[in-house]
């Protein structure tokens, strides 16, 4: 009978011991994967419980990359629709996309609108410090409504890295990298196809919104095309008081375009066939080595800012030239 007895308390003792681990292991697992994690940002910190499941994007600039990542994206702000963009307002290099995955619209025109951002619940929110679609001035209201807001800032930082950064607060890191990487074995497979003697390129910004501009050496599209085995060549030092404005490009009057541009082949932002004819028959251009050559070429309407989908556009764009 007391043998029975301990017998049977020796088992009791397993089975609760048994239990206890079961309780506890989702615990140690959320341990192990990095849940809850507190991410520093442009506005703050953040602390997110979990891996977020409803994505939101106010800042059509970063819905790119969160496409590109395989984010659980469920809606994004629109822009204004225009020549770069679908009816809807989203940027043509990934419209379609965003339709095959049902990302919907979560405001149109660039118009904050909170009551929308509330009613799609969303888990994480993504918004940006900078550019026409930033919500920053707005970052207080978020946080009043409890919504969970990660703020990046892509005036500085190349898609890549704002992908990465993203991937660490959103437990998307190996998508962030996987996505990296198959940008990168494409542009390596377009470098190889192309023609080895493609000397030095200038990127010019050539009449858009009445401007122009000369890409500096650090700028995307520069790397891009660095990628790709062009030397880019920014402009002159010695032009360096002509400019009026400096970002990625130095912005500089048509009058001092042709001096400004040295690179014996121009390759022209957010250019299309008809920007390149324009550009051959101006005649304060005509004395370029590039222009007497017909070595002007178009980066395509999607180049002026570089993302995932962009950067694959433009590499393409170039590889119908140079094979």
């Amino acid at each position: 009978m007391n043998a029975d007895m301990t017998t049977a308390k020796m088992l009791l003792a397993a089975t609760a011991f048994a239990a206890a681990l079961s309780l506890s292991a989702p615990v140690a697992h959320a341990q192990e994967d990095g849940w809850p994690r507190t991410v520093r940002h442009e506005a703050g910190e953040l602390t997110l419980p979990a891996r977020p499941v409803r994505i939101v994007s106010t800042a059509p600039s970063l819905t790119g990359i969160l496409l590109a990542m395989d984010a659980p994206l469920v809606a994004t702000a629109a822009t204004t629709p225009s020549v770069m963009t679908d009816d809807k307002g989203f940027f043509s290099q990934w419209a379609g996309v965003a339709d095959e995955r049902g990302v919907e619209v979560l405001y149109r025109n660039l118009s904050f609108d909170i009551e929308a951002v509330i009613g799609w619940e969303p888990d994480l929110l993504i918004a940006s410090s900078s550019g026409a679609d930033t919500v920053l001035q707005h970052y207080g209201e978020l946080e009043a409504q409890g919504i969970p807001t990660l703020v990046v800032n892509y005036s500085n930082q190349s898609w890549q890295d704002m992908a990465i950064r993203i991937g660490e607060a959103a437990g998307l890191e190996k998508e962030a990298l996987a996505a990296i990487e198959r940008f990168d074995a494409h542009t390596a497979g377009v470098a190889a196809s192309l023609r080895k003697d493609k000397g030095t390129a200038s990127i010019v910004g050539y009449n858009i919104g009445a401007s122009y501009s000369i890409g500096r050496p650090e700028s995307p599209q520069a790397r891009l095309l660095s990628s790709l085995g062009f030397e880019v060549q920014g402009m002159p030092q010695a032009q360096s008081g002509d400019v009026t404005r400096r970002s990625d490009f130095d912005f500089i009057s048509r009058e001092n375009l042709s001096a400004a541009i040295t690179g014996d082949t121009v390759f022209l932002l957010r250019g299309t066939d008809a920007d390149v004819e324009a550009f051959l028959a101006d005649p304060v251009l005509a004395n370029l080595p590039a222009v007497r050559n017909r070595r002007v070429y178009p980066l395509g309407p999607t180049s002026f800012r570089i993302d995932y989908y962009s950067g694959l556009e433009m590499a393409d764009a170039v590889a119908r030239h140079f094979r």
